[in-house]
């Protein structure tokens, strides 16, 4: 076990894409997949007893893409039915009994895989609508990620815009000497770090959490595409979050037994752990092959969101969703099992055995489009 933790006190723009790019890789996926067998089907629900078991929402929408291209009004019709679903209340009724209208909301996105593999900058203008409609003011939310080059190449800058919420970077807003990580694992701080340019013999040992959470945020709504990750097993919900929230994280990428137990241990600082309202998996497309990069070939489209408070539930879910998809594309299995929602469970930050998962699965048809 790793050190403890201390503490010492819509939107369809920014793609970088033009129509005839998106009818390319649309033809090239579909001659790849011409022929395979159909993929396979999302699994049914569980039940479980429900004092042990992580619930969670899935919404699906035929209409949710049309050529690769998020709907608007369709993921924001989605968006508030998983989250009516999962709070068993209405309209504005179901974001307040999350958040505040006193409360600073950082919507939490995975920008580097781009607008189109990570977090698909329209899943989180649904989200932000549907808090804006809440009552909740738009300087009160932030979009935000690790680096802002990233939110910025997927799109995020011109999202904040339009609707009038911020934009912060974890880098950009700084990293807090009080709040940190630390691990007997040596790293080499990077610019952008706390400790770069720093020398002495702990240099480099702790991975100090961004003053944008332990200072700004008092809530958090984290969102996650379905796609994998050569180490993490799944770029997911806990893995974003913990690597997105501190500095000095390229040490953890020597050996993958680190890497689960550090954003395991990472998530656990209450400034995460605590915060954490909402938890929304965009898995409109489900990539199973590339990590960083957009592959249309390895991706299979499912046009779903998935709602949970367990982030661990809706990792594992993931994960399970992956290994599935890969199987049956006649793709080897992978050589290692992620322990990450393991570490995680151990830690009671929720369910990873999927006989413990309720799957409530919703059929919205979304407003018409026009």
């Amino acid at each position: 076990m790793a050190d403890r933790v201390q503490k010492q006190k819509s939107s369809q723009f920014g793609t970088g894409f033009s129509t005839w790019r998106f009818l390319q890789l649309f033809l090239v996926a579909w001659a790849l997949k011409a022929g395979q067998p159909a993929p396979p089907q999302s699994p049914p629900s569980i039940t479980q007893t429900p004092k042990a078991a992580a619930r969670v929402i899935i919404v699906q929408s035929s209409r949710a893409m049309i050529f690769f291209q998020p709907q608007a009004p369709v993921l924001e019709a989605m968006v508030q039915r998983g989250v009516a679903a999962l709070t068993g209340k209405t309209n504005a009724a179901a974001w307040l009994s999350l958040v505040g209208t006193q409360d600073v909301i950082g919507i939490k996105v995975y920008s580097a895989p781009g607008s189109h593999g990570g977090t698909r900058p329209a899943v989180a203008a649904a989200v932000a609508r549907c808090l804006l409609n809440a009552g909740i003011p738009p300087r009160q939310i932030v979009l935000w990620d690790k680096k802002m080059s990233d939110l910025k190449a997927a799109g995020y800058d011109v999202l904040a815009a339009e609707l009038g919420i911020r934009l912060i970077s974890a880098q950009e807003a700084g990293y807090d000497e009080n709040v940190f990580y630390e691990k007997n694992l040596i790293g080499t701080p990077l610019y952008g770090d706390l400790e770069f340019g720093r020398s002495g013999p702990d240099i480099g040992r702790r991975s100090y959490y961004s003053k944008l959470v332990t200072r700004e945020l008092t809530k958090i709504i984290n969102i996650a595409p379905l796609l994998n990750h050569n180490d993490a097993g799944v770029s997911g919900l806990l893995y974003s979050l913990a690597m997105g929230s501190v500095d000095n994280t390229m040490r953890f990428s020597k050996e993958r037994q680190l890497l689960w137990e550090a954003v395991a241990e990472i998530y656990n600082q209450r400034e995460l752990a605590d915060h954490v309202v909402l938890n929304i998996t965009d898995a409109l497309i489900c990539q199973y092959e590339g990590q960083g990069r957009l592959l249309l070939q390895y991706s299979d489209i499912l046009n779903e969101l998935r709602f949970s408070r367990d982030p661990v539930a809706l990792d594992t879910l993931s994960f399970d969703e992956l290994l599935r998809r890969r199987a049956a594309r006649g793709y080897p299995p992978l050589k290692f099992t992620p322990k990450i929602c393991a570490n995680a469970t151990e830690l009671e930050l929720g369910v990873s055995d999927l006989k413990q998962i309720n799957v409530e699965t919703i059929y919205e048809p979304g407003p018409p489009i026009r």
